[in-house]
C-alpha cells in the first residue's frame, strides 16, 4: 500500500516577504470611473485587500491554524494529494469525506471542523491540482478520476462505509463517488450543485417560482458570469502565467467568485466570508502556485466527451442543501440520485460552510442522522 506521510504546511520568511514585496510593487489599473463591481473588481477595493493582505494579515497565525488539523500527503495515480484527517472522538463515528469547489480549499471548512467532528472522523480533501494537491503531474484529471482517486485514499485510511459531501464543483465529485462506489457510499450531501434542463419542454413545465427564480440565476449566470469558464476551460496555461507571478491578480480573481457567489445580502465578500479566512484562502494558491493547476479540471471537462454524456442514475441518498444563491432544481436532481433530503436554507451562498457555518454543520448532520 502506497504510504500516508503526515504534512505541515510551513511557508518560509523568505516567500512571506517575497509576498509583500510583490503587493509593494503592484502596478496598479487604470478604470472608467463609478463602474461599481459590473466590469470586474475594482481598483480601490482591491488595493485596499492587498494593502491588508501585505501588512496586517498574520499568516502565521492562519498557517497555526490549519496546522492544528492533522495533515498528511499520499501519491494516487501519480498525483501527490494532501488531506486533513480529523478523527471524532466517538470510535463509532461515521467517515466523512469532504471535496471543495474552485476557487476555494479544505480551508473553508475550518468554521465547521468542531460541529462536524462531534459526528464524523473528517476527511478534508484538497482538490488535484489546488494548493498542497498540486501542481498537477499529468493530463486527465477528471471529475471520475478524481472521485476514483478520493475513494482510494479512503481505503488507505481504512474506511470501508462512509459519506460524502461536496459543494459546487466538488458536488459533482461526491456524486460521481456514489456513482463509482454505491457499496461504500452511505450518503452524499451537496450544497451549490449544479443542475441543468434537457432539451425536453416537460422539464419546464409546472415548475414553482422559487424553481423558476434559480433557472433565471443559472440563465443570468451562462450570460453574464461565464468568463472565468471561458478561460480556464480553453487556456489555463496562458491565465496562470499573469496569476502565478502577481498576488494581486490572484487575489482579485479569486475574490471577485467570492464577491458573486455569496448571499447577496453580503456587500463585499469579507461581510459573508471572515476577511482572514479569505486570505487563508487565497494565499494557499499563492504559496503553492496552483492558480494554473487549479484551473485545469475545467479544460478536461471542456475536452472529456463523457463528461457531459448522460450517467447512470446512483442508488445512493442524496441530500441537497440549498443557499439563497443556490440554482439547484429538484427534479434535475433526482436524475443524479434519489432525493431523499431537501432543505432550502434562509441565508448563505456558494460557500456555505465559511458562510453560514451552523446552518451547514446543522444540515449535514441532520441528512446523515436520517439514514
Amino acid at each position: 500500500m502506497t504510504a500516508i506521510r503526515p504534512f505541515r504546511i510551513d511557508i518560509s520568511d523568505t516567500d512571506l516577504q517575497d509576498l509583500r514585496d510583490r503587493l509593494a510593487r503592484t502596478r496598479w489599473t487604470p478604470e472608467i470611473p463609478g463602474q461599481g463591481w459590473q466590469r470586474g473588481v475594482p481598483v480601490d477595493y482591491l488595493r485596499g485587500l492587498a494593502a491588508y493582505w501585505a501588512g496586517e494579515f498574520d499568516w502565521r497565525a492562519a498557517e497555526a491554524r490549519l496546522n492544528q488539523l492533522p495533515q498528511f500527503l499520499t501519491e494516487v495515480d501519480g498525483q501527490t494529494l494532501h488531506f486533513a484527517h480529523v478523527r471524532s472522538a466517538d470510535p463509532a463515528a461515521t467517515p466523512l469525506l469532504i471535496t471543495h469547489d474552485w476557487p476555494a480549499s479544505f480551508a473553508i471548512y475550518l468554521p465547521v471542523v468542531e460541529a462536524l467532528r462531534e459526528r464524523f472522523h473528517l476527511v478534508l480533501m484538497s482538490n488535484p491540482g489546488v494548493g498542497y494537491s498540486g501542481p498537477l503531474t499529468s493530463p486527465g484529471w477528471t471529475t471520475a478520476r478524481t472521485a476514483a482517486a478520493f475513494h482510494e485514499v479512503m481505503a488507505r485510511l481504512g474506511y470501508e462505509r462512509y459519506g460524502v459531501q461536496g459543494n459546487g464543483g466538488g458536488a459533482a465529485t461526491a456524486v460521481e463517488m456514489g456513482r463509482q462506489e454505491p457499496s461504500k457510499v452511505i450518503g452524499v450531501h451537496v450544497n451549490g450543485h449544479i443542475t441543468f434542463p434537457s432539451d425536453d419542454p416537460a422539464d419546464f413545465a409546472g415548475l414553482t417560482e422559487a424553481e423558476q427564480a434559480r433557472l433565471g440565476r443559472l440563465q443570468e449566470f451562462r450570460d453574464d458570469k461565464m468568463g472565468f469558464n471561458a478561460i480556464q476551460s480553453t487556456r489555463p496555461q496562458t491565465l496562470a502565467h499573469g496569476l502565478h507571478d502577481s498576488p494581486a491578480g490572484q487575489l482579485a480573481w479569486i475574490v471577485e467568485k467570492f464577491q458573486e457567489w455569496t448571499d447577496p445580502a453580503a456587500t463585499l465578500p469579507e461581510d459573508a466570508v471572515d476577511r482572514d479566512l479569505l486570505l487563508t484562502n487565497v494565499s494557499l494558491y499563492w504559496f503553492t502556485g496552483t492558480a494554473g493547476s487549479s484551473a485545469n479540471l475545467y479544460w478536461e471537462m471542456a475536452h472529456d466527451p463523457s463528461a457531459w454524456a448522460p450517467k447512470p442514475k446512483s442508488s445512493v441518498p442524496l441530500g441537497v442543501a440549498l443557499g439563497v444563491t443556490d440554482i439547484t432544481i429538484q427534479r434535475y436532481a433526482e436524475r443524479d440520485a434519489p432525493v431523499t433530503h431537501w432543505t432550502e436554507l434562509p441565508a448563505g451562498g456558494n460557500f456555505l460552510s465559511a458562510e453560514e457555518p451552523k446552518l451547514f454543520s446543522d444540515d449535514v448532520k441532520t441528512f446523515f442522522d436520517a439514514l
